[in-house]
């Protein structure tokens, strides 16, 4: 009687010590991998990675060889693979196509767009892009070269940074990486979207995704939205606001 009792006492300390499964639920996530979009590297997240990292959130950046998308899904999911825990995949741009094909994985809690596209099944950036609605500014895309793509240097500055320090937005104007056409057109087979939790920063001044672009993909992905005045290149003039929504998924994924 007694030895029963000591062992029925034993365990409800053991479940009072123990945290609850709805504790461990509630923990946020710490771990974010971001990725660049198209004409960029991963070195424009510096702002928002320090941000991040003083906040304690553990960061990947993804350098895209964004020849393909599938070269670009499967560097992506290394990153989140080597991550620890539960992971917060963020896309900037074409990034968005990105995390929307590689945020199905089992590793990722929700999925945050910046100014980015979201694709559904079989869309690609080509097909989001192929008609855009009157009046609506078109990119300075030049002509392909051996398969890739460039933005006009001398256009860059106005269509994709018009808010960047005028010296930094002449160097991303100057350092472009190539944006390989079979990225342009690569197309998502089951977008992240559908299964997991997304957020989207909308950047209303944004020259190369026309904002009402944005706010229709955002609706349709059922995303929790958030409106910056901003250009395409936010996550460089604004990585407090990035951060600040990264940090928001981070507390409400589940």
């Amino acid at each position: 009687m007694i030895k029963n009792t000591l062992a029925a006492a034993a365990a409800s300390l053991a479940l009072a010590a123990a945290p609850s499964v709805s504790a461990q639920q509630a923990e946020p996530v710490k771990s974010v991998v971001l990725v660049h979009g198209g004409f960029v590297d991963g070195s424009g997240w510096a702002d928002v990675y320090k941000l991040l990292s003083k906040d304690g959130y553990k960061v990947t950046i993804v350098q895209n060889p964004t020849n393909s998308l599938e070269d670009d899904v499967a560097v992506t999911r290394r990153a989140i693979a080597a991550a620890e825990g539960k992971v917060i995949l963020v896309g900037h741009s074409y990034g968005g196509v990105v995390v929307s094909e590689a945020g199905t994985d089992p590793k990722v809690a929700g999925v945050v767009y910046i100014a980015a596209f979201a694709p559904d099944k079989g869309e690609s950036v080509g097909s989001l892009i192929a008609n855009p609605a009157p009046g609506a500014p078109v990119p300075p895309i030049l002509p392909p070269v051996d398969g890739y793509l460039f933005l006009d240097r001398a256009k860059f500055a106005e269509a994709f940074a018009a808010d960047v320090e005028p010296g930094l937005a002449a160097f991303m104007a100057a350092s472009q990486r190539p944006w390989g056409v079979n990225a342009l057109g690569g197309a998502v087979t089951a977008p992240a979207w559908r299964a997991k939790k997304s957020w989207y920063l909308v950047a209303s001044d944004d020259k190369m995704i026309p904002p009402a672009a944005q706010r229709a993909m955002a609706a349709r992905a059922g995303s929790t939205v958030k409106e910056i005045a901003a250009s395409h290149s936010l996550y460089v003039s604004q990585p407090a606001a990035v951060a600040s929504i990264i940090e928001e998924a981070a507390k409400g994924a589940e």
